[in-house]
């Protein structure tokens, strides 16, 4: 079987308003989540899609989930799956919390965004998370790393990593190549033990 990662950001659709996950930071968070072997896949926070469509391409036969509660970053979405033709994802327009609990069991968490509800959406996941499960969360800030980083403490029954990523892409100005930095962005990986 072919997996497939690295679209690049210019091929999907967005708007200024919906943030996206750039190209690197997805293939990192899908691979350390190890996505490629997983039957179901949150996107919780799915913004225009990138990693649910990403998703759907390194696990073709993984049903993806992509919750994401802003109407506007839902018609984008709509839009980047029907261009990418990625039939194995299902759209959930609602709150992370409300969306979880019809899920009986979940093989990979993907946090993209939390809306400010970063704990309460960990507690849902956790309560459907399989044991070996996964949960990649990617952060902006050190509040909601540090966030999570308390709330994966409390729960002993999980293991963790975390790691910081800093991308530099050449641009070519005039004769020369200058490099522009992409934000840098923490990339915490967590497995279920029991």
């Amino acid at each position: 079987m072919k997996l497939f990662l690295g679209i690049d950001d210019e091929n999907f659709l967005r708007t200024e308003k919906i943030p996206m996950t750039k190209r690197e930071i997805r293939i990192l968070t899908l691979a350390l989540a190890q996505a490629n072997d997983a039957e179901i896949i949150v996107d919780i926070g799915a913004g225009t899609g990138s990693l649910s469509i990403e998703a759907a391409k390194f696990s073709p036969d993984g049903n993806i989930f992509a919750i994401e509660k802003n109407p506007d970053a839902i018609e984008v979405l709509m839009k980047n799956i029907k261009k990418f033709s990625a039939d194995n994802i299902t759209v959930i327009n609602d709150e992370a919390s409300n969306a979880l609990k019809n899920f009986s069991t979940i093989d990979v968490a993907i946090i993209g965004g939390s809306g400010g509800y970063l704990e309460k959406i960990l507690d849902n996941v956790d309560e459907k998370l399989k044991i070996g499960g996964r949960i990649a969360a990617n952060f902006i800030s050190i509040q909601n790393l540090s966030t999570c980083l308390d709330w994966l403490r409390r729960h002993e029954n999980y293991h963790y990593d975390a790691i910081q990523v800093q991308i530099n892409r050449l641009k070519k100005i005039g004769r020369y190549d200058i490099a522009q930095a992409v934000n840098p962005i923490y990339i915490l990986t967590a497995t279920k033990n029991d």
